[in-house]
């Protein structure tokens, strides 16, 4: 993953696969429990966005460290492109959680 555009694509799309793997597989766990389920699961993907940011970053002290460098280097193109990368991540981790909501049937 060379070009910015596919790295957009990866980050956008590992934040979904974060989120909603995480709500289906762990609601399985709810089901084995005996709670309700599609609670479970909306629960889980509200909870669960700030990490599948996270992840879709690679971490989040490579994201810190760059945007520092970005400030106070004065790399601004760098700080621009990561900013990027962590709004695409959270619009990934936010459609994933408005997946899971309807699927659930909404609030």
């Amino acid at each position: 993953m060379d070009g910015f555009f596919p790295k957009l694509l990866l980050i956008f799309f590992t934040a979904l696969g974060v989120v909603l793997g995480a709500a289906v597989v762990g609601s399985l766990a709810a089901v084995l429990v005996g709670q309700p389920p599609l609670r479970t699961m909306t629960r889980l993907a509200l909870e669960i966005k700030i990490w599948a940011i996270a992840a879709a970053m690679g971490g989040t002290f490579s994201a810190i460290e760059i945007l520092g460098q970005g400030l106070l280097e004065g790399q601004f193109r760098v700080l621009a492109k990561q900013l990027l990368f962590i709004i695409v991540a959270f619009i990934g981790a936010q459609v994933g959680y408005w997946l899971i909501q309807n699927l659930a049937g909404g609030k």
